[in-house]
């Protein structure tokens, strides 16, 4: 394979034989019935979908490795696809080893207030337990998200006062919800670690909730 050739491969898409495409035994990346079913109604729906990564598998010649993408290749067989979009990088074994180790998990997270601005819009169209189907949340969640009243002012909290270690265990939803809103309540203030930032910000959320919520419940 020459250079010229090995850039044009890297550089476009090419649609490719799902019978082609291997998934890599190490990838550690694992998604649960429900999502998978969730990206199912994507593809379905708009079809469209990001384009497979992938490489010359290494043992098995005319075949592809996949680096990003096993579970997009999943759907795209369960809705009767023959091939998929992908982009192939000429990478050795370390480099793929890192790609698998960082491609599904190097990700920012949602800002709150813009995310309840989508939410907001798509519910007036479509209703929460249809957006549910396509989306990575509860329709719980949404309606919780699309009704919630953001904090105006922000609580005070000693850094000095952080001593107590707390060891929550979340799922991925979860997890990205609550990042959302320590992110949006969090202050920037320089003397403060990053633990106490978010420390200082869970307090906050949670003192709201007290303010506001705890009497209803009496």
């Amino acid at each position: 394979m020459t250079n010229s050739f090995q850039q044009v491969r890297q550089a476009h898409c090419i649609p490719i034989p799902l019978e082609k495409l291997i998934a890599h035994p190490d990838n550690p990346n694992r998604m649960s019935k429900i999502n998978l079913a969730k990206l199912v109604r994507n593809i379905e729906q708009t079809e469209r979908y990001e384009p497979i990564i992938v490489r010359p598998h290494p043992q098995r010649k005319g075949c592809f490795q996949i680096i990003n993408g096993e579970h997009r290749c999943k759907a795209l067989a369960k809705l009767g696809y023959k091939e998929a979009n992908s982009i192939v990088w000429d990478v050795n074994d370390e480099q793929t080893d890192i790609l698998l180790a960082t491609l599904n998990r190097l990700a920012g997270t949602d800002q709150l207030d813009k995310k309840l601005a989508l939410l907001t819009r798509l519910n007036k169209k479509i209703k929460a337990d249809e957006l549910a189907k396509l989306l990575p949340a509860t329709a719980k969640q949404i309606e919780r998200l699309v009704n919630l009243k953001m904090p105006k002012q922000p609580v005070n909290i000693c850094p000095q006062s952080f001593a107590n270690p707390m060891v929550f265990f979340l799922n991925d939803n979860q997890q990205q919800i609550i990042e959302s809103a320590i992110f949006l309540v969090a202050e920037p203030q320089t003397k403060m670690t990053k633990a106490a930032k978010r420390g200082a910000a869970l307090t906050h959320i949670a003192q709201y909730y007290l303010d506001n919520f705890s009497g209803a419940k009496r």
